[in-house]
């Protein structure tokens, strides 16, 4: 599905405009092409085209983006990355793993700025961390701690856990990797794990009625199926009344329980910059590949009155929110 023009921010001062942009003839502005892996999330791509106009380059005055979605995050990538291709777009931002190696084994030389992959070398995206070797650069989510940290929150909300469910989407291979830290992570805890493999919108409720009556709480393994599902998760979970943990405050949001993950939109303002650079002349295989510096908890104390919890009142403290 195409969508253009999605996000329009006008505005600024002529002469605070790149030199990039203004060497362009009228009609060629330097083209922007973003692939997200399932519906427009206004939060992040705000972010984005909001730090992309703090640096110079305004939507419709000094840059065009071509925005492309994808309903089911697996599907039609190839033939969109093909599609950016013959665009001979100027950078190609991608978000999550997927879009991204679908970019990457499209193009060898249209650069490509990722705003969060979680295992970059490991999905073939770079060549290393400090030095991307290739046309791809951007933002690693790989923490291999945090899968245990989200856990060891998710215990003192409930003090009495001892099978965590773990729902994943094995066709992800960012979602493996953060499924296996949480299995570990749990074993470490004297916690036994349940795994529930979701690999399509038509999986999610029997994978739920499956957990029922087996499991304490449940991890959910951030996802572009998971968001585009999260509403769906969420009724699910809080009608079996079983807290949840995710790693994005977009579950959260809707009635997830508790998030614990790297602030979304900072990623993407970091992207921005790494764009910008790009568009001014660096070359992504000499731009290192960044790490979440700002990670955010967020509780949902709504959701956890609904399931009889209480939070206790140290977690709420160090809460960054609790949405109420």
């Amino acid at each position: 599905m195409r969508r253009r023009d999605f996000i329009t921010l006008l505005g600024g001062a002529t002469g605070g405009w790149p030199l990039a942009a203004r060497a362009q003839q009228p009609g060629k502005l330097p083209t922007i092409g973003y692939l997200g892996p399932a519906t427009p999330d206004s939060q992040r791509l705000a972010a984005f085209v909001t730090r992309l106009r703090d640096l110079g380059w305004i939507e419709g005055r000094t840059i065009a983006i071509e925005y492309r979605w994808s309903e089911n995050p697996n599907e039609h990538l190839a033939e969109t990355a093909a599609d950016f291709v013959r665009l001979k777009l100027d950078v190609i931002v991608t978000s999550a793993t997927p879009p991204s190696v679908a970019v990457k084994q499209a193009t060898s030389a249209i650069p490509i700025v990722f705003a969060g992959v979680a295992d970059p070398v490991g999905a073939g995206v770079v060549k290393s961390l400090a030095r991307p070797g290739g046309n791809a650069t951007g933002m690693s989510l790989q923490q291999t701690d945090a899968a245990g940290k989200r856990i060891e929150l998710l215990r003192e909300v409930v003090p009495n856990l001892r099978r965590l469910a773990i729902a994943y989407n094995g066709g992800n291979p960012s979602v493996l990797l953060d499924m296996r830290e949480a299995q570990t992570a749990t074993r470490l805890l004297g916690l036994e794990a349940v795994t529930s493999d979701i690999r399509r919108p038509e999986d999610i409720p029997p994978a739920f009625d499956a957990l029922q009556g087996r499991v304490e709480a449940i991890y959910v393994c951030n996802d572009p199926l998971a968001i585009t599902n999260r509403v769906r998760i969420n009724v699910l979970a809080l009608g079996m009344r079983v807290p949840t943990m995710f790693g994005a405050r977009e579950f959260v949001e809707v009635g997830g329980l508790i998030s614990y993950g790297p602030n979304i939109p900072e990623l993407y303002r970091r992207a921005a910059e790494l764009v910008d650079k790009i568009l001014r002349g660096a070359s992504p295989a000499d731009i290192p590949v960044e790490q979440p510096t700002k990670f955010d908890l967020v509780i949902n104390r709504t959701t956890a009155k609904a399931l009889g919890l209480t939070i206790p009142p140290a977690l709420l403290t160090r809460a960054d929110e609790v949405i109420e």
